[in-house]
């Protein structure tokens, strides 16, 4: 039986493009998940953040966090950061790889692919 891969992001993301092309050159089976358009549970969200921690999966670095007014990045807490990333998914690190259920992987990189989908 095959484990079932989902890919969590937002399609017109850039990192998002290079990681289901690898995905797709390689031959992996994956279902894709567009958090923008379908939506992220508050679940899920938090089932990620007891495998991963909040603070991987919030994107600091991204322009939607960066404009945020400064009261509202200082001092963040798990619940904060959930509220945030439903409000505003594009907050959340892409992509989320999950096998299973369980997250894999957060973020692109060819190398921690090739490791999670050994040849």
């Amino acid at each position: 039986m095959t484990a079932s891969v989902v890919m969590y992001g937002i399609k017109a993301c850039d990192t998002m493009k290079k990681a289901r092309a690898w995905l797709d050159e390689q031959g992996v089976s994956y279902i894709f998940h567009d958090y923008k358009k379908d939506g992220i549970s508050e679940e899920i969200l938090k089932t990620w953040i007891s495998q991963i921690g909040w603070d991987v999966l919030l994107n600091k670095a991204g322009t939607t966090f960066r404009k945020l007014p400064p009261e509202q990045k200082k001092g963040l807490t798990e619940e904060r950061a959930v509220t945030l990333m439903l409000a505003q998914p594009s907050m959340i690190k892409r992509p989320v790889l999950t096998r299973d259920g369980t997250v894999t992987r957060v973020g692109f990189r060819p190398a921690d692919y090739e490791e999670t989908f050994p040849a």
